[in-house]
């Protein structure tokens, strides 16, 4: 991650700024907490976050701003990998090289503590202390997050995943199935963070999200071809899961050599979205290289 600006700061930044929320919260179900606690801080690389901070930096919007939207972000993913790895879904044993929330500690606590976590993230939403410029904004950044993790975002996403498991499916479908389950909170980390800065038009806002949603597919094509080219190690859970689970991915589709030329594409097209910017894109352009270049 060394092409990334500042990404060990903005790391530091968002896990003190969610264990300090954490430590606000009054201990009525130890259990539950420390379940929560370990869903949310256990590891993980902020990308989320990462993105929301280099986005509102780039428009000049405030970090004290971009924390609330950060933190929101990031506790929505914690509660979906809570929720994605349980028998129900993913079945997963590990996560980041450990074992998962439910292996940790049960289903039903898992459950509730990704319930608990996608309820924080409105909770932060709607009490953050955005500045007096933004503070008029808070029902759009929740509708934002509305969009981006619910039915019509992330949820629907992997609604559809599951829906595909064991089947052959079109391109075109993979595509959405993707722009929803991972692009949608891509695509709100950088429009949220817009909306924390003053006087960003409507035109910017449209090459923002056409790069977001760039980024965004072509996460997943990279996730896809890591997971057949990369160890257990560095992958921290089994290798090729998604081939066992038998889940359609870009490599099965196009074969692997047209999935990296797929990442080339759509990284080419994020970069295209950048250049129409009045501002200095370089950490966003960064990222989109970071994007199609990592191994885990």
């Amino acid at each position: 991650m060394a092409n990334l600006v500042n990404i060990e700061q903005y790391q530091l930044r968002i896990n003190q700024f969610l264990e300090n929320k954490l430590n606000q919260l009054p201990v009525n179900d130890a259990k539950l907490l420390e379940a929560m606690r370990y869903g949310l801080l256990i590891g993980g690389k902020r990308m989320r976050p990462y993105l929301a901070y280099i986005s509102g930096e780039m428009l000049g919007a405030s970090h004290d701003d971009i924390d609330g939207i950060a933190a929101a972000l990031e506790c929505i993913h914690a509660y979906s990998l809570l929720h994605d790895d349980l028998p129900a879904m993913d079945d997963d044993d590990l996560r980041r090289g450990k074992p998962t929330c439910h292996k940790a500690f049960d289903e039903a606590t898992a459950i509730l503590a990704g319930d608990s976590l996608q309820t924080l993230a409105f909770d932060i939403l709607a009490n953050h202390p955005f500045s007096h410029e933004i503070a008029d904004k808070r029902i759009i950044f929740i509708q934002q997050l509305v969009n981006a993790s619910g039915y019509q975002g992330m949820c629907g996403g992997q609604a559809l995943d599951l829906s595909a498991t064991g089947k052959n499916i079109e391109l075109s479908a993979l595509e959405k199935l993707h722009s929803l389950k991972t692009g949608a909170l891509l695509q709100a980390s950088v429009l949220m963070a817009a909306e924390c800065a003053i006087n960003v038009s409507k035109d910017d806002k449209a090459s923002l999200a056409q790069y977001a949603q760039n980024i965004g597919l072509a996460y997943q094509v990279r996730d896809d071809i890591i997971d057949i080219t990369s160890s257990e190690e560095e992958l921290g859970k089994p290798k090729g899961s998604d081939i066992a689970a038998n889940k359609s991915t870009y490599p099965a589709l196009l074969g692997l050599q047209g999935a990296q030329e797929k990442a080339q594409y759509l990284y080419q097209q994020a970069l295209q979205a950048l250049a129409t910017l009045p501002y200095n894109s370089q950490a966003l352009s960064n990222f989109a290289t970071f994007i199609i270049k990592r191994t885990h």
